[in-house]
């Protein structure tokens, strides 16, 4: 059951998360309005605005959860074991081998089935 202490800082984060939009928003508006001036003025000001719509949003529960998930994804990925480059192009080479043999296969199959198709039908005589 929520408390009024958890539905007060919902619409607080809420408003935080609507207004982090409203700053992101403004940017890209602002990025097509300004287009007479140079680009690296545009994308400079659109990543500031960027980076304060991010800096707003991590303020809200939501944004705290989503930064923990992505540290906890980080440090899954360190304990990842990435094949060595021998491994890679041995497996490569093993799947482009079974493409080519499914090819093949599929090729010889539809073959087949027109033959046959076409000395049902009668278009082979």
């Amino acid at each position: 059951m929520k408390s009024k202490a958890d539905t007060g800082n919902s619409a607080l984060d809420t408003f935080k998360l609507l207004v982090a939009l409203g700053i992101f928003a403004a940017g890209v508006v602002a990025f097509y309005y300004y287009g007479e001036q140079p680009l690296l003025y545009r994308v400079l000001g659109l990543v500031v605005l960027a980076a304060a719509a991010i800096g707003v949003g991590m303020t809200t529960t939501k944004g705290q959860s989503a930064w923990s998930f992505m540290r906890e994804a980080r440090t899954e990925l360190r304990k990842v074991v990435w094949p060595t480059r021998q491994e890679t192009i041995q497996t490569t080479l093993i799947v482009l081998v079974m493409v080519i043999i499914v090819a093949l296969i599929l090729w010889a199959l539809d073959a087949v089935f027109v033959r046959v198709i076409n000395a049902l039908i009668g278009w082979g005589s």
